[in-house]
């Protein structure tokens, strides 16, 4: 480092690094759940694929990381949650400017009204627990942009 350089070699090595990085387009995963269990499996089936995923316990919860970080590129919710239940947190994002948000439904608990109002809402599938963790690692790459379905 000269007497006229500004940045030390780590800064300069850090700052190079960053500037080499890809501009990718958003790679986080929402999982919606109110239940911890299922969130952590998620979240761990997705992680063991190399893909990054934040939590969160409600439909408020999820409706405020989406506000707040435009790194979330897909949600993948539950349908039977407290006052803002899966519908209708899909409902508030279509509302939203996320509108175009990829969204996989993954519920235990499901009927076929739920189904057809789901779709139209414009989600991409939805998976029945206990799910096809092939199956889910397949559509989330895909809407991610890592991979393409055959």
């Amino acid at each position: 480092m000269s007497d006229h350089d500004i940045l030390s070699d780590a800064e300069r090595e850090a700052l190079s690094a960053v500037m080499l990085e890809p501009d990718l387009p958003p790679q986080r995963v929402l999982i919606v759940d109110d239940d911890k269990d299922s969130r952590e499996l998620l979240s761990e089936i997705l992680g063991l694929d190399g893909i990054h995923c934040m939590t969160a316990a409600s439909g408020e919860a999820a409706l405020k990381l989406l506000e707040t970080k435009s790194s979330i590129g897909l949600v993948i919710t539950d349908l039977r949650m407290g006052h803002v239940d899966g519908l209708e947190l899909i409902r508030q994002v279509r509302e939203s400017a996320r509108a175009a948000l990829p969204i996989i439904i993954v519920s235990g608990d499901a009927d076929v009204k739920d189904a057809i109002e789901a779709m139209h809402l414009h989600v991409v599938d939805f998976l029945l627990k206990p799910i096809d963790s092939g199956k889910l690692l397949e559509l989330v790459k895909h809407e991610l942009g890592m991979e393409s379905l055959p």
